[in-house]
């Protein structure tokens, strides 16, 4: 019987340490199936924060590289600079990306820097111990907000997309999720594109990726997805906030 359904050649044979029910392995996976088939395996680059997604470099046959918490974007553009030939992108949650590295992304970004960003948005500090985060919504209850999130004292959860939508220069932002099959399938058309944008060395690209946490939100699986489908989707809705054209 012929497969149908094949492991990408971008993705290892590493076991991921992710939670059940996390949805990075489905997010790893649309990134390698983007890769193997704009064929840019042999030149692309990755970059790993400090985060659930530390440990990337071992889930991926292309070269990584593990940057300080936040510092990602430097990174990224140092070797977009360095080497323009390759493809870059980084890999940042919401703590490494909105909280410890918002200067990094924001001036990443209003600089047109030629390289990708994967932002994994599950509302939340994953992989130290479930901190609020600039993403956690009102009432959400965090080890740092365990009655949950005062915004009288901490402010409204921070929309990235539209935030670095507002700047002036030319990029591709959008915002998708993996909740169900229907948003898998857009989240992955949208990966792609910003690739192709990169490839065409077009512009900055940002693709967020609404997910879920369900053990530091003290949820079963299914429970969660159920509640960032209608909790957080309401907030960050999804679609594309800005294109180079």
């Amino acid at each position: 019987m012929g497969k149908t359904f094949l492991k990408p050649e971008a993705l290892s044979n590493a076991y991921t340490h992710y939670c059940p029910g996390c949805t990075h392995g489905i997010i790893h996976r649309l990134v390698a199936e983007a890769i193997d088939e704009l064929e840019i395996r042999g030149r692309t680059v990755g970059i790993a924060p400090v985060g659930c997604a530390v440990l990337s470099y071992n889930y991926f046959t292309f070269d990584f590289q593990e940057a300080a918490h936040g510092r990602a974007p430097a990174m990224a553009t140092g070797i977009k600079r360095v080497r323009p030939d390759l493809i870059a992108f980084t890999y940042q949650g919401d703590g490494d990306l909105a909280s410890i590295g918002m200067g990094e992304i924001i001036h990443a970004a209003n600089r047109g820097e030629k390289f990708t960003t994967i932002f994994v948005n599950n509302a939340i500090y994953g992989m130290t111990g479930g901190q609020m985060a600039p993403t956690t919504m009102p009432g959400q209850k965090a080890t740092t907000a365990p009655f949950g999130r005062d915004v009288k004292e901490t402010g409204m959860p921070i929309k990235m997309c539209e935030l670095l939508s507002s700047l002036e220069t030319k990029a591709y932002i959008t915002r998708q999720t993996v909740l169900k099959p229907k948003y898998i399938n857009k989240a992955k058309k949208a990966i792609k594109k910003a690739f192709e944008y990169q490839i065409e060395k077009k512009c900055y690209t940002f693709v967020e990726v609404v997910s879920t946490c369900p053990t530091n939100w003290g949820m079963t699986p299914q429970k969660a997805l159920k509640w960032a489908e209608d909790t957080l989707l309401p907030y960050y809705p999804l679609g594309e906030f800005k294109t180079p054209e």
